[in-house]
């Protein structure tokens, strides 16, 4: 049988415990970047993992999973948000924790790196959330601009504009939040 004759193999289904282990902390970090508090990530990872499930099988395969999970975990981080309002006692006790956390004494250079985390994490929660992924998926996980327009579903100009006010937003935000006269 020559290969011209040879019978078409279906490409093999991506894996989801694959998935899971080799995507989870750039689904974590998303989450938190995207402004989940710190106790609700893990949570917020679980449910983006079970909708990659229930969606694995409509996946275009051709496409990077990275910003297909992306944008689910956009989402999860949308619900969250909307969950958060209804129930505002439940993330002001999480930002509480994390904070006191955050003040726990540790070598200097830890010191620093956490301030400096912190300072990012608190200029991108000044961002519109459409910009703010954006500014993720471009900035911090490397997606082209092109490839965030078609995981979105926006025209490529809105994606180029979101992103042009995330960066403006995000420098102006590190500006006033930076400590007088610290670099971070």
């Amino acid at each position: 049988m020559s290969a011209a004759q040879a019978p078409l193999r279906p490409e093999p289904m991506l894996d989801l415990p694959d998935l899971y282990r080799a995507h989870y902390p750039h689904v974590w970090r998303t989450l938190r970047r995207l402004g989940v508090p710190a106790r609700f990530v893990e949570d917020a990872a679980h449910d983006v993992f079970v909708v990659v499930h229930r969606r694995l099988g409509d996946f275009d395969q051709s496409r990077p999973v990275g910003p297909w999970l992306t944008g689910i975990a956009y989402r999860v981080a949308s619900d969250h948000r909307r969950s958060a309002r209804r129930h505002p006692e439940d993330v002001g006790q999480g930002a509480a924790i994390a904070q006191r956390a955050d003040r726990r004494p540790g070598p200097e250079a830890c010191a620093q790196q956490r301030e400096r985390q912190r300072l990012v994490l608190a200029a991108l929660e000044t961002i519109d959330l459409d910009q703010r992924l954006v500014f993720i998926m471009h900035e911090l996980d490397g997606v082209s601009c092109p490839a965030i327009a078609a995981e979105v579903d926006a025209p490529l100009n809105t994606v180029y504009s979101r992103l042009r006010l995330a960066r403006a937003r995000f420098r102006q935000a590190i500006l006033r939040l930076r400590p007088e006269g610290g670099r971070a």
